[in-house]
């Protein structure tokens, strides 16, 4: 709505990870801080993007992330849950989503465990979270793509997640794209920016 009608808005960090003010560069442990922004606040224009009509600032989660978000218990205790989930969601035993869309190669590929599309791409170490956006201005998406296909795939994943290489993984693809579709033989299951959503495919 501030977009729309042209308004500047102050972001205060009060929320769990605060993404999005840490990109802004903002100290997240610093609330009283972040208020003088409404004295002498510097103006700073971002990208917004959108799935299917609702906007997002931060991401669109599909697959792992999205099937936490989607747990009951993750409001209340999300690190335990997502700890608690990630070993059936990901690992090779894990059902395959109904996913597809087109890889930059131009190959199709199916059934992720996770599809992530970020406004302007992170810089990911870990799954967990914890990445940063080096701008929010680019014009452009940020999308992972991870498919566990093997309990070798898994136990490389996991390994270079504890030491914070996770990109290293044979099993892990990301690539840039300004526009993106993502196709599916039933309603999907999102986390846009953490909350909660079922989208009709296709989602663009």
């Amino acid at each position: 709505i501030a977009s729309r009608h042209g308004i500047p808005f102050v972001v205060i960090p009060a929320g769990t990870r605060n993404h999005f003010a840490l990109d802004l560069g903002l100290d997240r442990t610093d609330v009283r801080g972040a208020l003088k922004a409404y004295e002498d606040g510097v103006d700073t224009a971002i990208d917004l993007a959108e799935v299917n009509g609702s906007v997002f600032v931060n991401n669109v989660s599909m697959g792992v992330y999205a099937s936490i978000v989607q747990s009951a218990d993750y409001r209340n205790a999300k690190v335990q849950t997502a700890a608690a989930m990630l070993p059936d969601l990901l690992g090779p035993e894990a059902t395959p989503l109904d996913l597809q869309f087109t890889l930059p190669s131009g190959h199709e590929a199916v059934g992720p465990q996770l599809l992530l599309v970020s406004n302007n791409p992170y810089q990911l170490a870990q799954l967990r979270g914890g990445g940063t956006r080096e701008r929010l201005d680019g014009g452009t998406l940020g999308i992972v793509y991870v498919r566990v296909e093997s309990p070798a795939d898994a136990e490389k994943l996991a390994a270079l997640e504890v030491v914070g290489q996770v990109q290293r993984a044979a099993a892990w693809s990301e690539w840039t794209a300004p526009q993106f579709e993502v196709r599916s033989g039933q309603p999907v299951e999102i986390g846009i920016d953490g909350e909660a959503r079922i989208l009709e495919p296709p989602l663009r």
